[in-house]
């Protein structure tokens, strides 16, 4: 093998994934016909992207089906690479080589391992298990009680109160995070952690979200998120102590995208109840979501969550004075009027009608008026086909001009009007 040859191996560009720029392990393709490594477009797909990220349509399916072609031909060329580098490089590492016999005495390990160093080694290998492939993190899901084990490891864990608690609990999520996606684990999870003889089991999580690191705490919420199934466990997750804060605490003290795109859907699906909404305005929510607005280097998926979490907060009195109270964020509205998606351009409408006509707040009408609402309002009366919103477009309108502290309308009619914007 010649010096050029060891220093440069030619992968053919359809053999590399489109986001990672590494040879696909796992090739899957969207709907779009592209294909991507698996672990790459999972991530993009969880962190909330609706989009082709070689293409940039929009996804109306954001299933994917294994590429066994490319799977094979990738196959083939590393078989018959000159390359032993290169074999060795995607060769599955020790751990993902495990028998099935192996992963149960781990799973036995794991359940009744109470020494650190034990449960730390059990738990890495079940992680590097799982990331290598598709059939091994499917194998684990379905491995008879394995679920239960990793589980039994956060509640034993304790508050994480010291560097190792938090070393084993981090661990433990990052091995539920990697089957979150598998048949049955979020039901398995969700009787786990909200249903169990010991009841609410979320205290770890809470541990992890203030002191793990990056990846640990987008892990937690990724958990959180997949287990709020309906309004009992959303209710339960929100009730828990620390949950909220926390996850407020992280919009502000962390500024990485990836983690707001876990977050703000999180509390997206929390804000269910009129106490929840209360909440989240008590702990600060409001000039945050105003920041992320008015950003114009927030990202547009981190814009229209904050507009939608704006609009739900906007439906309980507290919510819509902290709106009225914050110097900027009526501008901020009006701003993103038109230039959003419409699903995003109804919440601002349900925002400024709910402070403008509810309140009748003259702070707040004089602020729209001085960005250019009226103007802008019309035009969305004028574009909206859906009527619920151009009665409020129209609502506005008088609001602005008049100058008046109310329309006809009341509590009554601003729950009715808005139903169709909050339930989408």
């Amino acid at each position: 093998m010649g010096r050029e040859e060891q220093l440069h191996i030619n992968v053919p560009s359809l053999f590399r994934c489109p986001i990672s720029l590494d040879v696909m392990r796992s090739p899957v393709s969207l709907c779009t016909g592209v294909t991507y490594d698996r672990s790459s477009i999972q991530r993009w797909l969880e962190s909330g992207h609706q989009t082709c990220p070689a293409t940039n349509q929009p996804l109306p399916s954001t299933d994917f089906v294994p590429n066994l072609t490319l799977h094979r031909l990738i196959h083939l060329w590393t078989q018959s690479s000159s390359s032993a580098r290169l074999r060795d490089s995607l060769a599955p590492p020790p751990a993902a080589r495990s028998s099935p016999s192996e992963i149960l005495a781990l799973t036995e390990r794991i359940a009744t391992g109470t020494a650190r160093e034990s449960c730390c080694g059990a738990l890495k290998k079940a992680a590097e298990f799982a990331s290598y492939r598709e059939e091994n993190r499917r194998f684990l899901a379905g491995s008879d009680g394995f679920v239960a084990a990793v589980v039994r490891v956060l509640t034993r864990g304790g508050e994480g109160s010291s560097e190792s608690e938090i070393e084993v609990l981090e661990l433990a999520v990052r091995v539920l995070e990697s089957i979150l996606t598998e048949n049955g684990v979020k039901e398995r999870l969700n009787r786990l952690l909200l249903r169990s003889d010991r009841g609410n089991c979320l205290s770890p999580m809470v541990s992890v979200l203030r002191s793990g690191r990056l990846a640990s705490k987008i892990g937690a919420v990724r958990i959180l998120d997949s287990i709020a199934v309906d309004n009992e466990s959303k209710r339960s997750i929100a009730e828990t102590e620390g949950v909220l804060a926390e996850s407020i605490r992280l919009l502000v003290a962390d500024t990485d995208e990836s983690l707001r795109d876990v977050v703000l859907p999180l509390l997206i699906k929390l804000a269910v109840a009129r106490s929840m909404k209360a909440r989240l305005v008590q702990l600060g929510l409001v000039p945050i979501l105003s920041g992320f607005i008015s950003d114009q280097d927030s990202t547009g998926p981190t814009v229209e969550r904050a507009l939608r979490l704006t609009q739900m907060v906007s439906t309980v009195a507290e919510g819509r004075q902290a709106v009225s109270e914050d110097a900027s964020l009526a501008g901020s509205l009006v701003g993103r009027l038109m230039k959003a998606s419409r699903a995003a351009t109804e919440d601002a409408v349900a925002v400024l009608w709910s402070v403008c006509c509810v309140c009748g707040d003259a702070r707040v009408k004089e602020r729209v008026a001085r960005s250019g609402g009226m103007t802008k309002v019309l035009l969305v009366m004028q574009s909206e086909e859906d009527a619920g919103v151009k009665k409020m477009c129209s609502d506005l309108m008088k609001a602005l001009r008049s100058g008046c502290e109310t329309v006809d309308s009341g509590m009554v009619s601003y729950e009715t009007r808005t139903t169709h914007i909050r339930h989408r």
